[in-house]
């Protein structure tokens, strides 16, 4: 459980500190894709490596700003918790090698960011008293106003995978030595 509770750590600390380039907000450049990643890859039971991104989800929303509606809030949460899926298709990339694992973890970031930037502005678009006309114009505008928003998510996604998978690597590493320096 030490592994579940830093991975929830560094989801919560990652997602309230609010990284700015150039004094501009570097709007969802959060560790929770990366943390979702590694917990599908860590954790063998799903509903255990989907809890570590809800829980950093519904950790940090407490000192954050409420989603509006609990339709909406559902999907951010279904679009967070998305990339858990992702962790046996890296498990299994990782056997055929290291080039095949970097591709499927930089793959899985990216399909992540993408998940959520479709799935959290269509729902916006669709809700029923939304801010956008339900026509092709409206889903239009929706992801046009969406895109400033999105437009650090995939560097900040594919950032954070490789820190948070060379942490777990690390940690790992650390472990093997503390465990054959306890038998030794």
């Amino acid at each position: 459980m030490a592994a579940w509770g830093a991975l929830v750590g560094v989801a919560v600390v990652g997602r309230l500190w609010q990284p700015t380039w150039n004094g501009e907000p570097l709007w969802n450049v959060t560790p929770l894709a990366a943390v979702a990643l590694a917990a599908g890859t860590i954790f063998a039971r799903p509903l255990v490596a989907a809890s570590v991104p809800l829980a950093g989800a519904v950790i940090s929303n407490l000192f954050l700003p409420a989603y509006g509606s609990i339709v909406m809030a559902v999907v951010v949460y279904a679009a967070l918790a998305w990339p858990v899926l992702m962790g046996g298709l890296i498990r299994r990339a990782a056997a055929r090698g290291a080039a095949a694992r970097y591709a499927a973890l930089g793959g899985g970031s990216l399909a992540s960011s993408l998940v959520f930037f479709l799935s959290t502005n269509f729902a916006c678009w669709a809700m029923p008293d939304g801010l956008y006309p339900h026509t092709a114009a409206g889903l239009a505008a929706c992801f046009t106003a969406a895109l400033p928003f999105y437009r650090w998510m995939p560097a900040g996604d594919l950032a954070w995978t490789a820190l948070v998978f060379a942490g777990v690597a690390l940690l790992s590493r650390v472990r093997v030595a503390l465990t054959a320096a306890e038998t030794a």
